[in-house]
């Protein structure tokens, strides 16, 4: 509805006023604000002070003209996007807007004369209908531009540790001595386990999603920075992270339980020590080995480290024989439950009960399908070689597979 001629006739006595009310406000209203007063003078005089003469002017164009048009926000959507970027605080800088206009309601207030109450209230109505819409639009805007730089801040950082643990960033690099990274350290690698075995969803039944996997990892991470006692350099993609703990420390033997309970879903983590950045590489491909001899082993998800897969790791090393005791067992690739047993069996050191309990199997099948294999392959379990031969047979087939599903995809 358009305002009275009263209401436009005490809004138009306010006009000479527009340039003493925005330095009324960036200057002696604003200072009351907690952290106002530290802001650099010249970005209160002119830049805060600009925008609250926009704004003056912007209310005072809306209440004298009969059908203003739309606009007269892009000043203002610039500034919360210039603020954002420069760290101030949100609630400061919506708190400016809301004094601005407690400012000029008391300008309105002080040129209105007896008898113009009606026309005051209509102006204090407008007022009040463009500050909610102000305000909406100041905070949408901040809020997108803080987004947006954290978003780059992240992609920095992941750029950052990507590089360090694979080699590409310079162990002298200032941000790394500035996150404490320019001596000893420790090296994890972290993976969320299958649910049913290694064709399942990662983490749980319901972990084959996404969302739900990368929730799961920045609970992980959570708990990881608790337990360290810093915001650790962490890169995860999909169901597997790796991350730099800065100073000479070690995992606690409870981490991968807690890391579970925090994500509802099995956690197993490995963890290599360095005493310089320059190893830190070479350190983040054996954590990521150690995780994945582990599982193969059939070790139960924890923490790990080289000396608990020390034989297997040795092992599975690749070298002039690899090929030739990897196709050992080619004769069973088409037998998953052959592989599935020996693992399993290998895992428990051999143990047919438990190996049969674990399979919800009657030990003698577990007997048959060993006897199997051994007459497919000619490995023969029964004695120390065979079982050597055996693991090195899987570890090594297994090496292969991943590569080869790597490779065709």
């Amino acid at each position: 509805m358009p305002l009275s001629d009263a209401a436009r006739a005490l809004a138009l006595r306010c006009e000479p006023r527009v340039n003493e009310l925005a330095r009324h406000m960036a200057r002696d209203s604003f200072e009351q604000l907690p952290g106002y007063a530290e802001l650099p003078d010249d970005v209160k005089d002119l830049e805060i002070a600009a925008t609250a003469r926009h704004g003056v002017r912007l209310f005072l164009r809306r209440a004298s003209e009969p059908h203003p048009g739309p606009g007269g926000l892009r000043l203002f959507r610039e500034r919360a996007a210039q603020r954002a970027e420069e760290g101030m605080p949100l609630h400061l800088l919506l708190r400016t807007h809301a004094l601005g206009v407690y400012v000029l309601w008391q300008a309105l207030r002080e040129a209105s004369e007896p008898g113009e109450e009606g026309a005051l209230i209509e102006l204090v109505d407008l007022l009040l209908q463009s500050h909610h819409s102000l305000l909406g639009t100041v905070a949408e805007t901040y809020m997108d531009e803080r987004s947006a730089l954290e978003a780059e801040q992240r992609e920095r950082r992941r750029s950052l540790v990507r590089g360090f643990l694979d080699g590409a960033l310079e162990p002298g690099n200032a941000l790394l001595e500035e996150l404490g990274l320019d001596g000893p350290a420790l090296v994890l690698a972290v993976v969320l386990e299958p649910a049913d075995g290694p064709d399942a969803g990662p983490g749980g039944p319901d972990g084959g999603s996404p969302v739900t996997v990368r929730r799961r990892m920045r609970r992980v991470q959570t708990v990881l920075d608790h337990t360290f006692g810093t915001e650790l350099l962490f890169l995860f993609d999909a169901d597997a992270g790796r991350a730099v703990v800065p100073g000479d420390c070690a995992p606690p033997d409870d981490l991968a339980p807690r890391l579970s309970r925090a994500c509802g879903a099995e956690v197993r983590i490995a963890a290599v020590a360095v005493a310089t950045p320059e190893a830190v590489p070479e350190a983040s491909r054996t954590a990521t080995e150690i995780l994945r001899i582990a599982r193969v082993c059939g070790l139960p998800p924890a923490v790990h480290g080289l000396d608990d897969v020390l034989l297997e790791f040795h092992l599975s090393r690749p070298g002039p024989s690899s090929r030739r005791i990897a196709a050992l067992l080619d004769p069973v690739a088409a037998r998953p439950e052959l592989l599935r047993t020996l693992r399993t069996h290998l895992a428990q050191q051999q143990d047919r009960r438990l190996t049969a309990a674990l399979l919800g199997l009657h030990p003698n099948t577990v007997d048959n399908r060993l006897a199997r294999l051994a007459e497919l392959t000619g490995l023969d379990l029964a004695s120390p070689r065979g079982t050597a031969l055996a693991i090195a047979a899987l570890l090594l087939h297994d090496t292969g597979h991943e590569h080869g599903a790597h490779g065709s995809g």
